[in-house]
């Protein structure tokens, strides 16, 4: 049985129509990631913890540079 996805955009999502971004969405131990551009093109997906520590060093990064 495969699982029916809620994909979900960053609020960060830049003009337009708000497109030009990537998606998620959250399986019980990864995480789906999508381009909101293609979103029939295909995902890739990542255990939960290695998701999260990519996303917990890039606002670290930014909150770095933006000082």
């Amino acid at each position: 049985m495969t699982q029916a996805l809620h994909w979900r955009k960053s609020t960060f999502s830049g003009g337009g129509e708000g497109n030009a971004c990537v998606e998620i969405a959250e399986l019980h131990t990864r995480i789906a990631i999508r381009d909101s551009k293609e979103p029939a093109r295909g995902a890739l997906s990542f255990p939960l913890r290695a998701f999260t520590a990519f996303v917990e060093t890039l606002k670290a990064e930014t909150a770095h540079t933006t000082v």
